[in-house]
C-alpha cells in the first residue's frame, strides 16, 4: 500500500543495469487522472542536479502526469549533457504515454558528477512504463533505493479519498528537505493550488525537521500529485492533517534507516519564546557532534546539550534551563539535576528534552548519532 494505494495510480520499479548489483534502479509512477493537479518542493542547495532543474520547470505549470525515478546516479553537476539527459528520459516517458514531456518530473539519485548510461537508462524507462500496474509500488519503492536497506512507504485513508506515499533517503539527512526522493499521490480532488499550500505546510514540519547529519543534497525532490479519481473534495484542513501524517511516517522511516545510525533521537525543545527558537536550538543539538557521540557511547552527557544550547540566539537564561535524557531530568536550573545513572541509553530510540524557561513554544528536530558505521560508510562511497 504505497504510491498506487489511492484510485488511478500505476507504478512500476524494474532493473536497467544502471546499478553494478543489477537491483531495482528506474521507477515510474504514473497519474491516469482524470485530474493532473500537482506541486513539488525541491532542494535549497545552490547546486541543483538537472532533474531537479528540469522538474522545477514542470511544476510551474501545475500538472503533472507521471514521475520517472533512478537510483545508481544522480545527474548532478553534469553540465549542459546532463541535463540534456534529463529531457531526453522526460520525452521518453511522453512518448511511451502519448503525452507531453512538459508534464513528466525527473528524479535522480546516486552519486554525483559522473552522466547516467542513456541506453540502459531509457531502455528501463521502456520497461517501466509497459509494466506499471495497480500492484507496482512496493517495486517502485524498492527502486529508488540507495544505501537505503529498506523500501519506505505509508498511506492514510480519510473520507472517500487515500493518500499513499514512497520515500528514500539514508545519508544526508538534513533540512530544507532530507537527501530524498519522495513521491506522494491521492486520489482526492484538489488545485494545484492546494497541492502547493498543502505539501509545503506538510514538508516544514516533517521532512525538513529531519536532521541526521547537517549535510544537503543537490538531488531532493518531493512530489505530491492529485488524481481526483475518487471524485471526493476533501475538507482542507482534514487533508492537510493526513497528508502531514504520511510526511511524518516517511520522515521517520528516514531516521530510522540513517547511514550507521545505532540512534534514532527525537531532540524536544519546550518552552521556547518562539518556534523559531525552539528550532533553531533543536538543530543546534541534533547538529552537535560532541552530543551525536555521547549518544553513540551511551553517554548521558548533558553537558553536550546545553553548550549546543549555547551557541544560538534563542532566548534563554543559562540558570533556567532544564534537560532530560529518557525521561531522567539529569539537569535542573542549569546544573546538576537526576542521578544520570538512571538513564537508560541502550534502546535505540532516545528522546531528549530541553526546556528553555523562556515562553510556551516548542518543536521536535530527529536525529541520529554518529557511528563508526557512518564514518566508515561515507569514506569511500563513490569508490
Amino acid at each position: 500500500m504505497s504510491v498506487t494505494a489511492p484510485n488511478g495510480f500505476r507504478a512500476a520499479g524494474v532493473s536497467a543495469g544502471i546499478k553494478a548489483d543489477s537491483g531495482r534502479d528506474v521507477a515510474i509512477v504514473i497519474n491516469d487522472g482524470p485530474s493532473r493537479a500537482a506541486a513539488a518542493v525541491f532542494t535549497r542547495n545552490r547546486v541543483k542536479a538537472a532533474p531537479v532543474l528540469w522538474s522545477e520547470q514542470v511544476v510551474k505549470g501545475g500538472r503533472v502526469r507521471a514521475v520517472i525515478l533512478n537510483s545508481g546516479g544522480a545527474n548532478a553537476c553534469t553540465g549542459a549533457p546532463g541535463f540534456q539527459d534529463t529531457h531526453a528520459t522526460a520525452e521518453r516517458v511522453a512518448d511511451a504515454l502519448e503525452d507531453s514531456a512538459g508534464e513528466i518530473v525527473v528524479a535522480s539519485t546516486g552519486l554525483i558528477g559522473e552522466r547516467l548510461p542513456m541506453p540502459e537508462l531509457l531502455a528501463g524507462v521502456d520497461t517501466a512504463v509497459a509494466s506499471a500496474a495497480r500492484d507496482g509500488g512496493i517495486d517502485a519503492a524498492d527502486a529508488i533505493r540507495t544505501t537505503d536497506t529498506v523500501a519506505k512507504i505509508a498511506f492514510r485513508r480519510g473520507p472517500g479519498y487515500t493518500i499513499g506515499g514512497m520515500a528514500k533517503g539514508a545519508g544526508m539527512l538534513s533540512p530544507a528537505l532530507a537527501t530524498m526522493l519522495s513521491v506522494i499521490t491521492t486520489d482526492a480532488e484538489l488545485t494545484s493550488e492546494q497541492c502547493d499550500r498543502l505539501l509545503r505546510a506538510a514538508t516544514a514540519r516533517t521532512f525538513e525537521r529531519v536532521d541526521a547529519d547537517g549535510c544537503l543534497s543537490t538531488n531532493d525532490t518531493v512530489v505530491l500529485m492529485a488524481g481526483g479519481a475518487s471524485g471526493t473534495v476533501p475538507d482542507e484542513q482534514e487533508f492537510g492533517a493526513l497528508l502531514t501524517d504520511v510526511c511524518d511516517d516517511l520522515a521517520r522511516q528516514l531516521i530510522a534507516d540513517a547511514e550507521g545510525a545505532s540512534k534514532s533521537i527525537a531532540v524536544e525543545v519546550v518552552g521556547a519564546a518562539s518556534e523559531d527558537d525552539a528550532l533553531t536550538a533543536a538543530r543546534a543539538i541534533a547538529r552537535n557532534n560532541l552530543f551525536k557521540c555521547a549518544m553513540y557511547g551511551e553517554d548521558p552527557n548533558w553537558g553536550r546539550v546545553l553548550g549546543a544550547v549555547g551557541t544560538t540566539d534563542a532566548a534563554f537564561e543559562p540558570d533556567r534551563l532544564n534537560v532530560a535524557i529518557n525521561g531522567v531530568w539529569v539537569c535542573r536550573q542549569g546544573a546538576v539535576g537526576d542521578d544520570r545513572s538512571k538513564v537508560d541509553l541502550a534502546p535505540r530510540d532516545v528522546t531528549v528534552t530541553v526546556d528553555l524557561t523562556a515562553g510556551s513554544a516548542a518543536a521536535t528536530i530527529w536525529t541520529t548519532d554518529l557511528t563508526t558505521e557512518y564514518v566508515h560508510e561515507n569514506s569511500a562511497y563513490s569508490t
